[in-house]
């Protein structure tokens, strides 16, 4: 079987499961370069992997022998990044998120369309072996039809990760707990049971964090069939828990809780499926296998090979990323409104309970 050539661009911690990944993999992907502008990453990137570093991002793309370029770069850059690697005539796989805004996600989804070379995202929650099972019980209608599901990703992130230069800022991140980290969790649940409508939503950010996004948000959501659906994320809850995915049906329930499923069936069978390992959802945001990164890119490789969209393709990752705008825009509204109740005398001055939904 041929190689395929791989260009690695931006070296920063999202390079480190996807390498790994790579070195798995050596058996189908030659990795031509490793490239950063940042000559101090690349020399620390060339202490942990063998493969070729270099600063000149032009050069590599433009390598003959490179056919794909995975883009770990910064969101606020991937869509300049991939247009070149597209216009380059390379395969494209690209770190979440697809973009800092909708609009230029929509442009960047755009161009990999009409570029004619396969465009993948790493949505890899979609890849765990849990969640596989779990699509599968869903659609040989071993749950049977959805009633209810419900999204909760209690992760922790102390103080020092967003003061880190950019973090939970939009001009770096593009927005906070809902697109930088809960994406994952966000994608896998839209996939599974659909999300037709945002009734309502709130938007915050806690006394834990100083950072310019939010780190709080719930939702009450529209499933794809009608039924409804609730959504919590946060990364204020220390010590930070494994996210979590229930599922109630007419035929069971399913309670997918990080990478480990356990379905309860009516007629009293019961499954597990034991998680691989921890998710990151706590300080230590890397402490996680890389098996589902590495699952990515051998359906990203399939996808050139067969010449078919790669399962989490641009299309995909832009219906997750359109309801992540709606739940803000819906949550900005009402935080709006609950902080203009604020102002008014009520209840709440006399020592009474404040009225549900009243901003802090």
């Amino acid at each position: 079987m041929k190689k395929i050539g791989v260009a690695i661009i931006g070296l920063g911690p999202a390079s480190q499961p996807h390498s790994r990944s790579l070195l798995d993999l050596s058996d189908r992907v030659e990795v031509c370069w490793a490239a950063s502008r940042s000559s101090e990453r690349a020399d620390a990137y060339a202490q942990q992997f063998p493969f070729r570093t270099t600063t000149d991002i032009e050069a590599a793309i433009d390598d003959p022998a490179v056919e794909a370029v995975l883009v770990l770069t910064p969101p606020s850059s991937h869509l300049e990044v991939s247009q070149r690697c597209l216009s380059a005539g390379k395969h494209v796989l690209v770190e979440k998120p697809l973009e800092l805004t909708l609009e230029r996600a929509e442009r960047l989804v755009e161009a990999a369309r009409t570029s004619g070379r396969r465009f993948g995202v790493v949505l890899q929650h979609r890849f765990r072996p849990a969640s596989l099972r779990l699509r599968q019980a869903l659609t040989s209608d071993e749950l049977g039809t959805v009633q209810a599901a419900f999204l909760s990703v209690p992760w922790w992130r102390p103080q020092s990760y967003y003061d880190e230069p950019g973090r939970g800022t939009l001009a770096r991140d593009g927005g906070g707990v809902l697109l930088t980290q809960a994406i994952h969790s966000l994608d896998l649940f839209r996939s599974l049971v659909g999300v037709s409508g945002v009734i309502a939503a709130d938007v915050r950010t806690t006394d834990l964090h100083r950072m310019e996004t939010e780190d709080y948000v719930a939702a009450l959501l529209r499933l794809g069939n009608g039924a409804p659906g609730t959504l919590m994320t946060t990364t204020a809850a220390y010590p930070g828990y494994p996210e979590r995915i229930e599922i109630i049906g007419t035929k069971g329930f399913a309670s997918l809780i990080g990478g480990a499923l356990r379905m309860s069936f009516l007629d009293g069978r019961e499954e597990t499926v034991e998680a691989e390992g921890k998710t990151g959802s706590g300080a230590s945001i890397m402490d996680f296998p890389h098996d589902a990164h590495r699952a990515v890119i051998v359906d990203f490789i399939d996808a050139i090979t067969e010449d078919r969209q790669p399962l989490v393709s641009g299309e995909e990752a832009l219906a997750s990323q359109r309801l992540v705008q709606t739940v803000l825009t819906s949550g900005t509204s009402s935080l709006q409104k609950a902080s203009l109740s604020a102002a008014e005398p009520g209840p709440s001055a006399t020592g009474a309970e404040a009225p549900q939904g009243m901003a802090r």
